[in-house]
């Protein structure tokens, strides 16, 4: 195996066999048990064990990113997470019993967990190992076959793992096809069970509209311009601390990476002077020293970035230096920048971090507000009611307090965006849902038909009375009108349910749900059916 791969392009006529032969490995029920599954996940955890270092090298050549930073954000992350698939994989996919109702309890009414089908994910270059291999953990716990289509502008790690792929993993399952816009473009022409894509919003308009040509579901992550609201009075050097690593990370190439802060002017400079002190606790030599600070992935997102800031009409307070034959781009404070800048006109990702100032925390609010729904929102204070303000008054794919990018490590929190950042949720079991379908299923046995017959033709007046008897239902009362001066508005109602009412209740449904448990109810319906 060569250190760093060349990519070598899937044709388009192999591409159509592998759709088929996924296909036919998916109805050949290859996935179905559990155990196939976890041989999968544990395979893919030891091609990425195995590998180690390969994937090391592979990501200096493609991002020129700092060793701590791979193991950290992505290798040791992605075997955590087939660490807790395979641990987890049995109890995710278990049938579900509905939301007990004694109308229906007979019927046993279920949610079977099962596999949706062929999937395929088309993953970006910026975390090229967790954003690929992430979601076909996922895809391989659920049941699902597999297709990668991982980033050709990560050359060295999108081929290295379609290299190990078939050594690990069962070729009839998961398959990697290598290309550009003519391969992604054939993919999509294709049906699939489910597509993920993760990237710019500009070609998930192209991928849905593909997909939608087909019928077939999309989930999307894309990103967007996250904000960080500081409020004066918090902790600045523990907020730049983790405001800067965010930026920094990956060369600030991160979807959910900090792009840019609002804060009250009179506290600009405090802030800029709390960012400076913690780059240089960083960066004691520099940042532009290897295995120090990542690379941008290549000079056309250079070029692009380094366009941004030559436009901007706002004060560099510190950074700024680039250098194109390394594709080196200095971390970046931006002061005084408004609305309308050049940095703000996209996501910039990259390590250029504008600061916007404000007047108050209301203004803030109203300048999130009035651009797309971000990925995540970011917010550095101690003072409650100052999150609870800003969270509670906008809208956000993820609500963070006093930290960056940590979220999408937290087991049991869902990573996804909201409107333009995206749409369905990943990590972990949230990946297994993603590609599960929830396949209701009921058994209706035939004597039930003599307490709900009277949903047969013909119709009477009588059947209408019997049904409303056992389905209807009974409303709380009607919210009340009050008048506060000039003003009218609804209020519920202090009528309700009495607490004798309550206790009798709950008495008599745990009483069903122990008859239930042993097995009583259906013999208990038989009893009352016989009195009818």
């Amino acid at each position: 195996m060569s250190d760093t791969p060349q990519m070598k392009f899937t044709s388009l006529e192999e591409i159509d066999v592998i759709h088929a032969t996924l296909h036919r490995s998916f109805k050949a029920g290859k996935l179905k048990s559990i155990a196939a599954r976890k041989i999968q996940i544990l395979q893919l955890a030891y091609l990425i064990q195995d590998n180690y270092d390969a994937f090391k090298a592979a990501f200096t050549k493609d991002l020129g990113r700092p060793t701590l930073e791979t193991a950290f954000m992505e290798l040791d992350a992605t075997i955590g997470d087939c660490k807790i698939a395979y641990d987890r994989v049995e109890k995710w996919a278990r049938t579900e019993k509905a939301p007990f109702t004694l109308n229906f309890a007979a019927s046993n009414p279920v949610i079977r967990k099962e596999p949706k089908g062929v999937v395929l994910s088309i993953s970006p270059f910026n975390y090229p190992v967790w954003l690929s291999l992430g979601p076909m953990i996922g895809a391989l716990a659920a049941g699902n076959c597999f297709v990668l289509k991982p980033s050709e502008l990560s050359p060295a790690v999108s081929g290295l793992i379609a290299e190990l792929v078939p050594k690990y993993l069962d070729s009839d399952v998961v398959r990697v096809v290598l290309g550009g816009i003519p391969e992604a473009t054939r993919l999509l022409e294709l049906p699939w069970g489910h597509i993920h894509y993760t990237g710019s919003g500009r070609v998930a308009r192209i991928v849905c509209a593909a997909a939608a040509k087909t019928l077939s579901p999309v989930s999307t992550e894309l990103g967007g311009k996250s904000p960080v609201v500081v409020d004066p009075k918090c902790d600045l050097k523990t907020a730049a601390n983790r405001i800067m690593w965010g930026k920094c990370t990956n060369a600030g190439q991160t979807c959910v990476s900090p792009d840019y802060i609002l804060v009250q002017e009179d506290a600009q400079d405090a802030v800029v002077q709390a960012l400076k002190e913690a780059h240089d606790r960083f960066y004691p030599s520099g940042p532009s020293i290897p295995n120090g600070f990542g690379r941008i992935v290549n000079r056309a997102h250079f070029l692009r970035i380094k366009g941004l800031l030559d436009r901007t009409a706002g004060e560099i307070a510190f950074g700024g230096e680039t250098n194109e034959s390394e594709k080196y781009i200095a971390p970046t404070i931006v002061k005084g920048v408004k609305g309308n800048d050049s940095l703000m006109s996209e996501e910039i990702f990259g390590p250029i971090l504008p600061i916007v100032p404000v007047k108050d925390v209301d203004e803030a609010i109203a300048f999130i507000n009035a651009r797309d729904h971000p990925l995540a929102l970011y917010v550095f204070s101690q003072d409650a009611a100052f999150k609870a303000k800003v969270f509670d008054n906008t809208q956000s794919g993820s609500a963070i307090a006093n930290d960056t990018l940590v979220h999408c490590a937290v087991d049991g929190l869902p990573l996804g965006g909201t409107g333009p950042s995206g749409s369905g949720y990943q990590t972990r079991k949230y990946t297994f849902d993603l590609f599960t379908h929830l396949r209701s299923s009921l058994d209706s046995p035939g004597w039930l038909d003599k307490v709900f017959g009277s949903r047969f033709p013909p119709y009477t007046a009588r059947k209408e009375a019997t049904l409303k008897s056992l389905l209807g239902v009974k409303l709380p009362p009607r919210p009340r009108e009050v008048t506060n001066g000039a003003v009218k508005s609804l209020v519920l109602s202090d009528g309700g349910w009495s607490g004798k009412r309550i206790v009798t209740l709950f008495v008599g449904l745990a009483i069903v749900a122990a008859l239930t448990q042993v097995g009583v109810v259906g013999s208990m319906w038989k009893s009352v059916v016989t009195l009818l």
